[in-house]
């Protein structure tokens, strides 16, 4: 079986923020669980180069867009693998190779008689580089996501006829069809539907920096056009041994996306496909913002939360355990240093990393560091019934903040447990022998499974305990409680989640 999930692609008219990073952090967790689970999997990220929002920010500096997006896009290329991201590639729209496909899905679109050339007049925003319909304008005509002042704009376009696919989106979008989750994007591209369609600019004639149009070269392509098939084109050349793997992956099981973008996922993106004749994608999943000082996380709003600093403080697993735990994937939340320290200390260092040390220290006190051969408790086993199923059920819908909140119930089941067998006392009772070895080896499958199911939020800090735990499988046929056979002692292991001295 074969899973293909995708981030949007990130504009380079600014440095990565935390909620790049929260997009791609959470992509990640999909691809690296549906690993574990024997999938084929395909995790695509990268950059969005072209149009007027990098047009402008390059003017701005006195360089050249492609200047200015081979220096941004490097920022955005360097941080994938400081978030432990495992992305099968990364795309930049300024690929010639991207180029040409774009053209070629296009060209096909035109032939198939969905664009006109015409003249637009309206509304528009530089830095969502967005025409904007007239619900879509804040008082005073500003733009109501960066708060500035909206351009009138008029200018000959070659047009997409959206409002071709009126019915067909209609349907797409019906009530209960899962298109679109969570429900409340789904009812919201349903609102914007059910006002009726209008076509959409498709090219742009005063702009030089995009994919010419190939039928009228003196036009580039509006950048979401082009940036919106970067979703299918990647997967021409893409691949780790260069090749085309569109039939293998195509349609994406999960675009995840933020919820400023839903109207061209959620309306231009189906309707672009179904002009080209293509299959549409599966799923798109809209989390909201991150938040702070009740703001969507923006470098051109100034409220950002820089990842590098935060992941230098508190290390990258924390900073991806930390984005779905303290908002719930899907909807809007705060975030703060404060809250990043609080859960650092209670639930990561107390919970989990004091969890991992104790049982480690307890096997090799009162055991010479062999887990014992035994059965695992038949009330602990009740506990973590049917939990590896309940996680992927979850993961499948892209519940990534329930997910963990139900894995973590079982790690502080285990801390409960600790408590309530006490070994340090059954240790000094000879009598005890046997319960001892059923606490200790309960103790350590408990950890170990609970490991193996958390490894895609925290790829390396499990992998540390997996391999002191002698025990270094991710498969998720490991993912249940059972009474696996340990060979070999428990190593020695430094605090997975130090605290801040």
């Amino acid at each position: 079986m074969s899973y293909y999930v995708t981030t949007p692609i990130y504009y380079v008219n600014a440095q990565p923020h935390l909620g790049h990073a929260y997009t791609t952090i959470a992509a990640d967790v999909l691809a690296r669980h549906m690993r574990q689970r024997g999938e084929d999997v395909f995790f695509l990220t990268g950059t969005d180069e072209h149009g007027e929002p990098v047009a402008l920010a390059a003017e701005r500096e006195g360089v050249t867009p492609k200047e200015l997006s081979d220096r941004n896009a490097a920022r955005f290329e360097a941080l994938m693998p400081q978030l432990e991201a495992s992305n099968d590639f990364f795309i930049r729209t300024s690929d010639p190779r991207h180029g040409a496909r774009v053209q070629e899905v296009m060209q096909r679109v035109h032939d198939n008689g969905y664009t006109y050339l015409g003249t637009y007049e309206g509304w528009y925003c530089p830095r969502c580089a967005d025409f904007k319909s007239e619900n879509e304008i804040a008082e005073g005509n500003t733009c109501p996501i960066h708060h500035i002042p909206l351009d009138r704009e008029q200018e000959e376009n070659w047009f997409f006829r959206l409002s071709a696919f009126q019915e067909p989106l209609e349907r797409l979008l019906a009530e209960g069809s899962g298109f679109v989750a969570p429900v409340a994007r789904l009812n919201e591209a349903r609102a914007f539907v059910e006002q009726g369609l209008r076509d959409v600019s498709l090219s742009r004639g005063k702009l030089t920096w995009g994919v010419p149009v190939p039928w009228d070269p003196d036009h580039v392509f509006y950048v979401w056009f082009d940036a919106l098939l970067n979703y299918v084109t990647a997967l021409g050349f893409g691949s780790r041994d260069g090749r085309d793997v569109t039939d293998t992956f195509w349609p994406a099981d999960v675009h995840l996306i933020g919820k400023d973008i839903l109207k061209f996922h959620a309306v231009y993106w189906p309707a672009l496909l179904l002009a080209a004749g293509l299959e549409l994608p599966r799923r798109l999943f809209v989390h909201g913002f991150l938040l702070m000082d009740g703001e969507k996380m923006s470098k051109s709003l100034g409220n950002v939360l820089d990842p590098f600093a935060v992941m230098e403080r508190f290390g990258t697993d924390a900073l991806r355990f930390y984005c779905f735990r303290e908002v719930s994937f899907g909807q809007d939340g705060s975030v703060s240093t404060a809250g990043f320290e609080a859960r650092y200390e209670s639930e990561l260092a107390n919970d989990y990393g004091n969890l991992a040390s104790r049982t480690l220290a307890m096997i090799a006190r009162y055991r010479d560091g062999v887990v014992p051969q035994a059965a695992v408790d038949p009330e602990l086993a009740a506990a973590f019934g049917g939990l590896a199923q309940e996680v992927a059920a979850l993961l499948d819908r892209v519940e990534l903040s329930q997910t963990l909140e139900l894995i973590w119930q079982r790690v502080r089941r285990l801390n409960r447990y600790v408590e309530e067998r006490a070994p340090w006392a059954l240790a000094k009772d000879p009598a005890q022998a046997d319960a001892l070895d059923r606490t200790l080896a309960s103790l350590a499958e408990g950890l170990r499974a609970v490991t193996v199911l958390l490894h895609p939020y925290m790829p390396a800090s499990t992998r540390k305990l997996l391999d002191a735990l002698g025990r270094p499988e991710l498969s998720y046929d490991g993912a249940s409680l059972a009474a696996h056979g340990w060979d070999g002692a428990v190593a020695k292991l430094e605090p997975l989640f130090p605290k801040a001295q």
